[in-house]
């Protein structure tokens, strides 16, 4: 149970962090938000940005799980710093990447929402926003 505890506490803390990165985000400061995230990533996750930057989509589920013992709690927070990359090359003009990082979010919300078998209506709507925009931006990229 305290490990539990600890986890919602900490995602809690992490919506807050998530936000301020926005408002970053929103103001145009890009290097001050790129230095948050990379931050988060460690501060949260115990591993640099790097790390879980070059794991494949197809691979990221199964290799935190199976080789890191992430937990769902860990997944959702890599969901929400892969959700700010995304947002943070957008910002930037940088359409490629920012469709790998909503994509590797996206793969991450269903993941824990299917393996939490509790609906979440915030999820839903991010993954439905994250749908959108991976829509929106393939469709004039390509």
């Amino acid at each position: 149970m305290y490990q539990k505890d600890f986890i919602l506490r900490m995602i809690e803390r992490f919506a807050d962090f998530i936000a301020g990165i926005f408002g970053l985000l929103k103001k145009g400061e890009f290097d001050q938000a790129s230095q948050a995230i990379d931050n988060a990533y460690y501060n949260f996750l115990k591993e640099d940005a790097f790390f879980f930057r070059i794991i494949p989509k197809e691979k990221l589920t199964y290799d935190l799980i199976s080789k890191h013992n992430y937990t769902n709690g860990h997944l959702e927070i890599l969901a929400g710093l892969f959700y700010a990359e995304a947002e943070l090359r957008f910002a930037k003009g940088n359409i490629t990447e920012s469709i790998e990082f909503y994509e590797k979010a996206l793969l991450l919300y269903e993941f824990t929402e299917r393996e939490s078998q509790i609906f979440s209506t915030g999820k839903q709507l991010k993954m439905t926003d994250i749908k959108i925009q991976i829509s929106k931006l393939k469709n004039t990229t390509f």
